[in-house]
Parts: structure tokens; sequence; C-alpha cells
């Protein structure tokens, strides 16, 4: 493999596992040959050979020279690859290699859903995608955009395809993050026929922006994320939260924010109040979900749950994650507190016994109960029916004394 093949795609190195590298001269004449590596030849080899054989025949090339060095890819990634590396050939961007069959089917798009944790995946890394659903995060995040190298940008479009009808996602939602303009517009395009149900749509500044990215969707029932990240976008959260009937939730990136702000990031956060709260007021005035911006040091657990409970009680409904460590103290930190469900309970039953009468004043023993009272208790009791933190027989059960 010393000489360098016209044209490449994949990954190779020591440090590379789960994925492959592939490289291809065409021949007006032969077989296709192979120079082929793999570290599960005694196991697989004969196969990926088959794989990758039946894949460019299917293109049209059943002759050449196919470099091949395996570091254990699945026959997805393999597609996948082989896909990146067709397109290139054929110069369509829009050449589509057979999928493998999906593990699961996908569930149906659902705009009132828990958001609470969203796993980020880089778009071209095969080996986190493969057990993300197995730690239990309400949403995956397929990412195309700050994640994947300008380079690999198409590559990576191939391998989410891939990884969207291949893999099992289980009962997460499965989101993809875009790039900016047309080039979000081409991984959209791309991506035509894979089944996920959210787009997130990075840097959004204005509200034509989205049109273009709901006209590419057409009929899809997908979802839209616009992602505020500079002041501009947080001084339009408003109009930007109503551009699109597909937005279910605004969320914000700090890093790009206060990049444009022209200011250190903190730990702390209080440079950027004034925007996550404005972007919580667009979304709270307009029905949708305010999602918070990731947490981005995994080691520090005490300034990640500070985090989180400042979120929470700004507004936000969930988090970014970008390790899978962090979903589970995602969700307990947006939980609500056993003394908080259990108030709630007992405001809430009084509203329903009061209605059962005909009265519309609630009361709680002596105390009179105002309405914003009443349907922040029923939210409580929402969230924690949500987060399996409440028995769906809570009405029945004794209530403990106050």
């Amino acid at each position: 493999m010393t000489d360098q093949p016209r044209f490449q795609a994949g990954r190779r190195g020591d440090e590379v596992r789960g994925d492959c590298w592939l490289g291809f001269d065409p021949a007006a004449t032969g077989d296709l040959e192979f120079d082929f590596r793999s570290r599960v030849e005694v196991l697989y080899g004969e196969a990926t050979r088959e794989l990758l054989q039946e894949l460019f025949a299917s293109a049209g090339f059943a002759n050449g020279r196919l470099s091949v060095d395996d570091q254990g890819a699945y026959p997805f990634v393999l597609r996948a690859r082989a896909e990146a590396l067709l397109r290139q050939v054929l110069q369509d961007p829009l050449w589509n290699a057979a999928c493998e069959p999906a593990a699961g089917p996908c569930p149906p798009t659902v705009r009132v859903r828990p958001r609470r944790s969203r796993l980020y995946l880089p778009g071209n890394e095969p080996k986190y995608m493969l057990n993300a659903a197995l730690h239990g995060p309400d949403a995956v995040i397929l990412d195309l955009e700050d994640s994947v190298a300008p380079a690999a940008k198409s590559q990576a479009r191939s391998l989410v395809r891939h990884a969207l009808h291949s893999l099992d996602w289980g009962a997460c939602e499965r989101m993809v993050r875009i790039n900016q303009g047309d080039a979000g517009l081409a991984d959209l395009a791309a991506l035509a026929g894979a089944p996920f149900h959210l787009v997130l749509v990075p840097k959004v500044e204005r509200p034509a922006e989205l049109a273009a990215v709901d006209a590419a969707l057409g009929d899809r029932d997908v979802l839209l994320m616009p992602i505020l990240e500079s002041a501009l976008g947080i001084e339009n959260a408003f109009a930007i939260a109503q551009a699109s009937p597909r937005n279910v939730a605004l969320t914000i990136g700090l890093e790009d924010l206060t990049a444009d702000l022209g200011i250190a990031k903190t730990a702390g956060g209080a440079e950027t109040l004034w925007a996550r709260s404005r972007m919580v007021h667009a979304a709270k005035a307009t029905g949708l979900q305010a999602i918070d911006s990731v947490y981005g040091d995994v080691d520090d657990d005490p300034g990640f749950r500070a985090s989180l409970r400042e979120a929470r009680a700004l507004g936000f409904q969930g988090k970014g994650c970008v390790h899978p460590r962090q979903i589970a103290v995602v969700h307990q930190e947006m939980a609500p507190r056993p003394q908080e469900v259990e108030h709630a309970c007992r405001i809430a039953r009084a509203f329903e016994a009061a209605q059962a009468r005909g009265q519309a004043v609630v009361s709680l023993g002596s105390k009179m109960i105002d309405p914003p009272v009443v349907k922040r208790a029923l939210a409580t009791v929402a969230a924690a029916l949500e987060a399996g933190s409440l028995p769906t027989d809570w009405r029945e059960r004794e209530p403990k004394s106050a």
C-alpha cells in the first residue's frame, strides 16, 4: 500500500478501531484486484471481500485495484466507507449503497416528549455509535458539524446515513446536527430517506435560515431545534422560535456565543446568564422546550451538577451530553425533588377534588392555592411521571403528613 490510490475514504492508523480505509484505482479491464489487510482476516476476511465486491459491482466497477485496511469494521461501516469512495469515483454525491437491514423499527416522530439528555456522537467515528443507545439518553445526536473535520464531511454523511438505517437506537429520539447554510442542505440531501426525527440547525441568526431547511425536508415528518450561538441569534430568539411549525425546542451554544461576544466562558456562567434567560423566555413564550448547552469537563461532577441545578432553576428542560457518564446525572438533576413531587401531588389532588365539586377555588387545608401554583404543580407531577419517579397510581396512594 505504498502507492497512493486515486480515490480514498475512511480512516486508518494505530489508534483506529472498528473502522476501515479504502483506496481505489479504476481499470478498464481485468477483475477487481484486492490489496487486503484486516485485523479480523481469519474470522471475516472472506465475507468482507465478498461484500466489497458486491458493492463495487452494484456501482458498475468490476475492474480495478481496491486497497483495504480493515480495523474490525462492522458491515454498516464497510458499506458507508465504500459508498463515500464510490460517490467520489462516480462524481455523484447522492449515490447510495444498499444499507444493512434495520436492527429494529424506527419509532414515530413525537413533538412532545422528554429531551432531558442528548448524547453527541461524532459523525465520522463509528465506534461511538455502536452502543450509544445502551446508555439510555433521551436522544442521540449524530453530528455532522463541529466534531467532523472539513475534509471528512462527505464521508461522515455516508456513515451517518448507514448508522441511522442499520443500528438499533432503541427508544432514543434520533437527531442529526447539520452544517450551516448550503453545506447543511447538502447534508439533508445526502440523508434523504434515512430514518431520523429531528434536525439541529446550528448558528441560526435569522428566521429565514430555517425556511431553507423546511423546504429541503419537504413532506418528511422531521422536527427542528435551532441552536442560538451568536449575539444576533439571541437578539432574534423570539422570531426564530416562531419561524417554523417544525420547531419543538431552542438550544444554545455557549462556546460560539462567548467567542462572538469576545469574552471568556467561565464555569459559573455569569457572562451568559442574560442570553440563556432570554432564550428560555423566547422558548416558553412560543410553547417550545428550552435546552441548555453542554458542559465540557466530563471529570468535574460537582461543577456539572451545579450547572444542571442552575439550568433547571432558569427553566431549562434538558442539557447536551458529550460523554455517556453525564446522562444519568442529567436525569437525576432534571427530575423534581421528592419533596417537590409530594407537595405537587397534594395540590393536584386538591385541584381535582375542587373540579369534581364544580368549584373554581382550590384550597389546601386553610390555604388558598392560586391558579399559577396549580399549573406549576401539575407540570411537576407530569415531569415526575415522565422521569419514572412517581408511580402511575399516585392518586390512590395515601399522602404523607405535611
